[in-house]
């Protein structure tokens, strides 16, 4: 048990400095490039780790599995990520760490309108109180950055939709967590690179320079500032953060139990905002302190539901 709250400890360090990290090197590369860069990269790391599952369990991949990790792959990396790596450019690290975090919660939503799961008492309290959070956070009459706030919130409905894809795949091929979410990053990364090359067609690039918000969408370099220079930085990011990060992640639920290894998405609403203050003197407005509170809150009667239900099953 020791060990797994080692393991949860490192995880959610690693997780909570993502944001403040990845706004580090904003300027430093294009926002689809870091996204292609630290999920390849991160796909690797977890490889071993995937394939080593694969093979304890003996299962052997399948076509229905690859159609599954290409759809989750584009659910996640394409999709979710990208709205995640814009939101960070726009908003502030503590702020995208936040409201990135409410992903279990939509998760739970989705669990419900799409595979029917009962919702227990507690988790609809659950995600009403994490809502709430959410509002006083946004804080609509007070909207300074919409921009920011809809990307991290798209980002942290989405991954909670893929999540639900993820665990519905998982369970119908019978493939652990590992090796999901291992080849879901490497065929992300595929599919991601596949629209970095088209930004570089001709007509796609004249088009998207023609348009405000296409710019950062045309030319997507992949090699640019990927450096020896600059090994340090991408190997934070890919190697510890992105592969680390998930990979202690999943050692704790192995060790110890998915409630428990939770516990590294409560803690890092509280606990990126705080890094984010120290290390990059990120400021703290009263209303987000109040929300990080609510969602914590939020969070502890999610976490104790979790453990209860494990508990009984």
């Amino acid at each position: 048990m020791k060990k797994t709250y080692i393991y949860i400890l490192i995880s959610t360090i690693l997780f909570s400095s993502m944001e403040i990290v990845l706004k580090t090197v904003a300027g430093l590369y294009n926002p689809i490039q870091l996204n292609l860069v630290r999920f390849f990269i991160g796909g690797i790391v977890l490889l071993p780790l995937a394939n080593y599952a694969l093979k304890v369990t003996d299962h052997k991949l399948t076509v229905f599995d690859w159609l599954m990790f290409s759809l989750t792959g584009f659910l996640c990396v394409v999709v979710s990520m990208t709205l995640y790596q814009l939101a960070i450019v726009y908003d502030q690290p503590a702020t995208v760490a936040v409201l990135f975090s409410s992903n279990p919660v939509f998760a739970l939503l989705f669990a419900f309108l799409l595979l029917h799961e009962h919702l227990d008492r507690a988790e609809v309290i659950s995600l009403i109180v994490t809502i709430i959070g959410l509002v006083v956070i946004v804080n609509p009459t007070n909207l300074v950055n919409p921009i920011g706030t809809s990307l991290g919130i798209l980002s942290a409905l989405t991954f909670g939709f893929y999540s639900i894809i993820a665990r519905w795949a998982g369970l119908k091929s019978d493939l652990g967590g590992v090796a999901m979410m291992a080849y879901t990053f490497i065929a992300g990364s595929v599919e991601l690179l596949i629209l970095v090359l088209l930004s570089h067609v001709k007509g796609i690039s004249r088009w998207l320079n023609q348009r405000s918000w296409g710019q950062s969408f045309a030319n997507i370099p992949i090699f640019k500032n990927v450096t020896p220079e600059h090994f340090l930085v991408l190997f934070v990011i890919g190697v510890c953060i992105t592969g680390g990060g998930f990979a202690f992640y999943f050692l704790a639920m192995e060790q110890g139990s998915v409630a428990l290894a939770s516990l590294v998405f409560f803690i890092k609403p509280a606990l990126a905002p705080i890094l984010a203050m120290i290390s990059i003197h990120e400021h703290l407005t009263t209303s987000m302190i109040v929300g990080i509170l609510i969602l914590i809150v939020g969070s502890i009667i999610s976490f104790t539901d979790n453990q209860r239900q494990e508990k009984i099953a």
